[in-house]
């Protein structure tokens, strides 16, 4: 299956941008020059969570490991071509299949273990899917019953049952399918606005991701990487599998988000880069006795993204625990910018600006006019981000795509961004197009407010929504997650927080909800839209009553 265009394909062949190498095709290179170098291991809790031993494979063990799995998906019915459904949390095994599936030209199309009967129902109609990969169960999951419940007429096969993991050479390996064009994996968009999305991507457009992160952290060979992500998206697919196999590097499982064992990872496997949440940074940086228990000093730095991130933490990790932050925005589509020390200095600016790349680089980018689409460039100005080039996908899967690309073929990122930098070289996201508050005419981000009512010493989490209003269109009620002994916060103490940072009245708070925990989708994002409608709900009937 390839979806992009040979004009297209040529193009970025001949600037140097897209090329011949595979995912198997890079394994097999470090199965040869690096044969006994850890490639991947498992977190030392993993019997806890599936019942199995802790697995740890070099890079020839893991040539192996796929080259004997083939045979077992062809034996299972599984083909060339074919899109199968992979539900599987972050264990060897996942790492396994996805060097199987590319040297078989299968479709891997991986999607969250949270993911329950409504979710897999929708993937498999919207997929078309010839079977479903998962093991047993995952601490109180029972994942192998929860699909064949949802999906009773697609094949399920199992790890540990069906399938097993062996690196015993076995003579003649199999054949391979070697297109970098071709389709390698269709992930899904994290929903935080309704109905989640299919996203193919070739493996020509996950390995230009994968330098772009490399860039940001500067991967070597002889890196440890500590993956957290589940690896079904942008963030782990990106940000570990494919700079990984480009570089030769190792992959330490990790999976659930357990900050404790988090940390002790990091210490015992010497753990050189790794891209952990905002909101465990944050909780880092608030408890510095935490962090100075443990031994960091192969640590070169650490990435994060996915919401915005605390300029305060980014300072106090320079400042106090002499690790730097990467900010990296990416997303499934193909968005792919950071920040790094040598390109925004500043802890402050690099938590809120991304350098727009630069000419010659794997993507471009224009910001643009929502309403009207022309380009924006004025310091200060603040338009929708557009993106194009290497890393950036065709389109959704078999969806109407007309609205998804502008007339230059630029991707609509629905990321609203503002102009900044000294020269205009820079871009801070302010929220999305969707999520900005309109209060009586007044453009409020969203986004803004969150991280500023998250540098409130008794807020652990913060999300504000629009809420109607009668007079103004929208007002705004902050929902919050209260620290455990914080009994209450009042509306006075959250506006007279924002005030003392500076911010304008008309952007203060006229509600609060107090919460135990953010609505979130499977990839760990707030689903801003659904407090929005609970809120609202709320103050209709309030006003009704």
């Amino acid at each position: 299956m390839i979806t992009t265009s040979q004009k297209r394909i040529d193009a970025l062949t001949t600037s140097g941008r897209w090329g011949t190498e595979t995912l198997h095709s890079m394994l097999a290179v470090h199965a040869r020059l690096r044969p006994d170098q850890l490639a991947v291991k498992d977190q030392p809790n993993r019997e806890q969570l599936t019942g199995d031993p802790p697995q740890a494979l070099t890079w020839s063990e893991l040539a192996r490991a796929s080259d004997n799995l083939v045979p077992q998906l062809i034996a299972a019915g599984i083909g060339e071509n074919d899109r199968i459904i992979v539900q599987l949390p972050n264990i060897a095994e996942l790492i396994v299949l996805y060097y199987a599936f590319s040297k078989m030209g299968v479709i891997t199309s991986p999607i969250p273990v949270q993911y329950g009967s409504h979710e897999l129902r929708n993937v498999a109609e919207a997929l078309d899917g010839a079977a479903v990969i998962t093991i047993g169960r995952l601490i109180n999951l029972d994942l192998a019953s929860n699909v064949r419940h949802a999906l009773p007429d697609l094949k399920v096969l199992l790890f540990g049952e069906d399938l097993e993991l062996d690196t015993v050479e076995r003579g003649q390996p199999p054949q391979v399918t070697n297109d970098a064009n071709r389709v390698m994996s269709i992930c899904w968009t994290s929903g935080t606005t309704g109905t989640p999305k299919g996203v193919p991507r070739s493996h020509n457009m996950w390995f230009a991701a994968g330098r772009c992160t490399s860039d940001a952290s500067g991967y070597v060979s002889d890196d440890v990487l500590l993956c957290p992500f589940p690896l079904v998206n942008m963030a782990a697919l990106g940000g570990f599998l494919f700079p990984a196999a480009q570089a030769g590097s190792t992959i330490i499982m990790h999976h659930p988000l357990d900050p404790a064992l988090f940390l002790q990872q990091m210490q015992d496997e010497r753990v050189s880069f790794t891209i952990a949440p905002p909101a465990l940074l944050n909780q880092l940086a608030k408890s510095p006795d935490m962090w100075r228990q443990y031994d960091f000093n192969a640590l070169r730095r650490v990435g994060s993204g996915s919401a915005p991130l605390a300029p305060w933490m980014i300072e106090t990790f320079s400042r106090e625990f002499g690790v730097e932050v990467v900010n990296i925005y990416g997303s499934n589509e193909g968005i792919a910018l950071y920040a790094t020390p040598e390109t925004v200095p500043d802890p402050g600016a690099r938590a809120t600006m991304f350098p727009l790349p630069a000419e010659g680089s794997d993507l471009e980018a224009r910001v643009t006019d929502p309403d009207s689409g022309d380009i924006v460039t004025g310091q200060g100005e603040r338009g929708e981000l557009l993106v194009r080039g290497a890393t950036v996908f065709d389109g959704y899967f078999e969806s109407d795509n007309t609205d998804v690309f502008d007339k230059d073929g630029f991707f609509r990122t629905g990321d609203l961004v503002e102009i900044g930098g000294g020269a205009g070289d820079c871009c801070k996201v302010v929220g999305r197009c969707k999520d900005i508050i309109n209060r009586g005419g007044m453009k409020i981000s969203s986004a803004e407010l969150d991280v500023a009512l998250e540098q409130h010493p008794d807020i652990v989490e913060a999300a504000v929504c629009a809420y109607p209003d009668s007079r103004l269109g929208e007002k705004i009620c902050a929902c919050l997650v209260l620290k455990p002994e914080v009994q209450l916060m009042t509306l006075q103490a959250i506006q007279d927080h924002l005030l003392g940072l500076g911010f304008a009245k008309f952007k203060l708070p006229e509600r609060i909800e107090d919460y135990e925990q953010l609505p979130r989708n499977a990839l760990g994002k707030v689903q801003r839209f659904v407090l929005q409608e609970v809120i609202s709900a709320k103050v209709t009937s309030e006003s009704d009553s």
